[in-house]
């Protein structure tokens, strides 16, 4: 089965391009398309799970972004105080002297969390952010 192939053009900084040809390099793709579509499928499949999140949930949301972000870290304390009834715990580790982790521990309605850390994942200067979960099943 053929499938039709669309060309696109993406702009991305240097090294973050050096660092996706390395990448590709070592798990041996033929090519860059081939990386890159292996990328896209698998941010589909991270999206797709983290819509599936019903119910009550455990979660942990791990961030790192830049410190020098100017108002970033205004803006995480404002989503963590929107979010404050399901919020457990958090906390901020200095990294480096650009970047900062921090770590919410959350328990709620799986659709509050999945939120909670799409609007974390929205912010400008955020580099990374992962939301991991668990149900509440009766046996825990």
């Amino acid at each position: 089965m053929e499938q039709d192939i669309n060309r696109i053009g993406i702009s991305l900084p240097e090294n973050l391009l050096k660092n996706f040809d390395g990448i590709i390099l070592q798990r041996g793709y033929s090519s860059r398309s081939e990386g890159i579509r292996d990328a896209i499928r698998n941010y589909i499949v991270s999206y797709e799970w983290m819509n599936d999140v019903q119910g009550e949930r455990v979660g942990v949301i791990t961030i790192v972004y830049s410190h020098s972000q100017r108002g970033l870290e205004d803006n995480l304390t404002e989503i963590q105080h929107e979010f404050e009834s399901i919020i457990k715990s958090s906390m901020h580790v200095h990294l480096d002297h650009d970047n900062c982790l921090e770590v919410v521990v959350l328990r709620g309605e799986g659709q509050d969390v999945k939120i909670a850390a799409e609007k974390m994942m929205a912010l400008k200067g955020v580099k990374h952010v992962k939301l991991t979960t668990t149900s509440l099943g009766k046996d825990l």
